[in-house]
This record gives structure tokens, sequence and C-alpha cells, in this order.
């Protein structure tokens, strides 16, 4: 790898085709689906996905994006962000650069005024988020879809970890109000859960 590593953080509509492409490709080869990558918007716009790639030069190693809105648990309003669609090339995993993407991404979710991040990943990743700063909710399922048409984390065939982080005091405060508890996600029928 060269020395030219860097993050750019965009929203999602303003990552240029060439890079959106690549990043489709990755997205392909990760989560296989109907033939040819597209470059069409992934996400919902009202979730203001932020995109974040880690490029060696002109090269995509690492992405993910970043979606957020407003939740209310426990009676409590929040601001969250959560991780989707994180993936690093293959041919550069074991290299230490999805782990920095990902900690960059838990940052800037921070920076950018969330009080917490919420996302499930399959439980075998469970260490690799771990190690970039987030932690395990322990019993803790994201209810996604809609409140009509809920998809919850804990499904039949799913296997998957509640992943946080909390980032303001009040958050923090209220902290033992998420394990153990189904939590309202419900970012709607585009990305059903995140």
């Amino acid at each position: 790898m060269a020395a030219d590593l860097r993050i750019i953080t965009l929203p999602e509509a303003e990552v240029p085709a060439g890079l959106k492409l690549r990043v489709a490709e990755l997205q392909e080869l990760a989560w296989p689906g109907p033939p040819g990558p597209s470059v069409a918007p992934v996400h919902d716009p009202a979730l203001r996905p932020l995109s974040m790639l880690l490029l060696d030069g002109a090269r995509v190693v690492a992405a993910l994006d970043v979606l957020s809105k407003e939740i209310v648990h426990a009676g409590r309003a929040y601001a969250a962000s959560g991780l989707s669609t994180v993936v690093t090339d293959p041919a550069c995993r074991g290299l230490g650069h999805g782990r920095r993407l990902v900690a960059a991404a838990r940052a800037t979710a921070r920076e950018r005024g969330a009080d917490l991040g919420l996302f499930t990943c399959d439980r075998e990743l469970r260490g690799f988020y771990e190690s970039a700063g987030w932690e395990c909710l322990p019993g803790a399922v994201l209810v996604g879809g809609t409140a009509e048409d809920p998809f919850p984390s804990d499904r039949e065939g799913f296997d998957k970890v509640t992943m946080a982080a909390f980032f303001t005091a009040r958050a923090e405060h209220h902290r033992a109000d998420f394990p153990h508890r189904r939590i309202a996600l419900h970012p709607g029928t585009v990305d059903r859960l995140w």
C-alpha cells in the first residue's frame, strides 16, 4: 500500500461517479445481487447518508455510509447515527484499513451531533467493531422497517448483535435503558435495518 491513504467524507449524492462505481463493485463482491454494479443512490435520502471512503491514491480500499435519524427510546428523543454498507477491498483486508475507517466513522458521527451510535452487525464481526471503539449492547434488538412493517434484528435466520457508542452526557446517563431492550430504529422501507 502506498502512503497516500486518506479518507474523504461526502453526502452520498455528491460522491463522484467513478468512486461511486468502485464502491458499488466492492459492495457487489461482498453482497452479490443483480448483475452489474449500480451507481444509483443506495440509501433513503431522509437518513442523510454520508459516504466515507478510504482511498489509496485513486483506489477505494474501504467504504461505508453513516445514516442518521432521530429515534425515541424509553420516552426520550435521541439523534442516532449508524454504520451501513461497510466494505473493504478483499485484496486489502487484514491491513487495518476497515478498522481505521470504522473508527473514523464513529468520530464523525459524534462530531456531527449524534447523541448515540447504533447499528447491527453479524455476530462474528463484533470483535472487529469493538477494536474500532464500538461496544456491544447485550441482548439489544434494533427494530428496523416501519412501525407498521417492523424488521427486527432478531428475526429468524439472523445472527446479529447490536453495536453502540454513547456520545453525549445525556446518552451516557441513560445507557442502562439500552441493553436487553427492543430499540425502535424504524429507518423505513429502503434501509430496512442499518
